[in-house]
């Protein structure tokens, strides 16, 4: 368990950049084991998610060395194995694993897997896309049991519901599959375009990313030919612009991709920060006028449920009442106790989060209960008076790339403590 420790009051400053995607890696990390060949990762975000994917890796006989933001993997050698619990257990989208290695030797078994407590998010549409291509499921005890027996074969697949996740292991699944895959009802996320572009890059014949109906033709082999730059996470980039925003005197984000953050930016701009918005980076400037804003989470390109979080202590310096309203997942209020015991006016009734203007914030121990409940607590921690200890900051550091490095060289007093109180750089 890990402590972040946060000395707040600071005004910040300067420069920061961007890593890779979260969500994009944690999805390409699984597709690896698709390939016939050594893969190559670059802008790999350096978050705990990494390193038990890594583990999960190992455990396959699959070999992988990071460093330095690059990240290789040899799946050449790999072997069919009981996949570690306490590694699947810890991040949710070790699901992916079930779809790639079902395309890879037609059968898998998984615990069910852990991640971040936010509400229902049950796998019946990844389980009912397995089975349209020719897979038989059964779950027994927690773990799930995938088998194609004859193969996987072309087929079309409706989503019931948008879903990233369903989306996403129904084409690590159907990319080697036999024929021809119509996903319809499909997420539109930048992350699934990012993934397509990886496999395609590998000789995947994968079209409509980006739209609501995917087509995949299955091929026989794939083969990384070159290394695959992982695009900007915008819940980072967002995240930084809501923090700069509340407590900056002037801030540069780096490695930005505006596009993929128009619905969010929007907002800023509503509540009158006067961004400055370049081609990859967008400059945040001193704001001391915010009004208040009304958000509605919604599937891609709407509002990320991910950035409703990191924009609450935002939400808590304007002048009248700010609401959200996530329909992604509604229960994703874990932050609001937190909030609540730093002085932040803030309630949540019946998937509705009211936010109230708020004169001080002052420090308190608190606790992560997720990724994105964590950022909120890092940016309303560095805004309050005082000393803030986050505890369980783990999940922070889950999906956060070098975080505390990045907020210290904005001129935060920031620092991780595990539990004998050693420091963590």
């Amino acid at each position: 368990m890990k402590r972040m420790i946060i000395q707040g009051g600071n005004r910040l400053s300067g420069e920061v950049t961007i890593g890779g995607a979260k969500n994009s890696t944690v999805a390409l990390i699984p597709a690896a084991i698709l390939a016939d060949t050594p893969v190559q990762f670059d802008t790999v975000p350096d978050i705990l998610d990494v390193h038990n994917l890594m583990i999960i890796l190992k455990s396959m006989n699959v070999k992988s060395e990071f460093s330095h933001g690059v990240l290789d993997i040899d799946p050449t050698q790999i072997i069919e194995a009981e996949l570690p619990s306490k590694a699947i257990k810890s991040l949710r989208a070790s699901y992916y694993f079930m779809g790639a290695l079902l395309g890879r030797f037609h059968r898998a078994t998984l615990t069910f897997p852990g991640g971040d407590n936010i509400g229902p998010r049950p796998i019946d549409q990844h389980l009912k896309a397995f089975k349209a291509l020719g897979a038989t499921v059964s779950e027994n005890n927690g773990t799930v049991h995938l088998e194609a027996a004859n193969g996987l074969h072309g087929t079309r697949i409706f989503m019931d519901m948008v879903s990233v996740g369903a989306t996403i292991n129904a084409i690590l699944a159907a990319v080697r599959a036999e024929g021809t895959t119509v996903i319809e009802n499909a997420a539109r996320e930048p992350e699934i375009i990012d993934l397509a572009t990886f496999l395609n890059n590998m000789g995947a014949k994968i079209r409509g990313v980006g739209t609501d109906t995917i087509r995949i033709t299955g091929v026989d082999t794939l083969q990384s030919m070159n290394t695959h730059t992982i695009i900007a996470d915008r819940i980072e980039s967002g995240t930084y612009l809501a923090l700069a925003a509340a407590l900056g005197d002037g801030v540069m984000v780096h490695n930005v991709i505006p596009e993929h953050l128009e619905s969010f930016t929007s907002k800023m701009i509503e509540m009158g920060v006067n961004l400055q918005i370049d081609s990859d980076k967008i400059y945040v400037p001193k704001t001391t006028s915010l009004k208040p804003v009304h958000v509605k989470t919604m599937p891609f390109p709407g509002f990320a449920t991910d950035l409703q979080q990191p924009l609450t202590p935002l939400m808590s310096l304007a002048d009248g009442d700010s609401v959200i309203v996530d329909t992604i997942y509604p229960k994703r209020v874990k932050h609001v106790p937190e909030l609540q015991k730093m002085g932040m006016q803030i309630e949540a009734h019946d998937g509705t989060i009211v936010v109230k203007h708020t004169d001080h914030l002052h420090g308190a121990n608190v606790s992560a209960g997720e990724i994105r409940a964590g950022a909120a607590l890092t940016i309303a921690g560095l805004m309050a008076e005082g000393t803030t200890v986050i505890n369980n900051a783990g999940n922070i550091l889950r999906g956060y790339d070098r975080i505390v490095w990045k907020l210290n060289r904005l001129h935060a007093n920031v620092s991780i403590e595990d539990d004998s109180s050693v420091k963590i750089s």
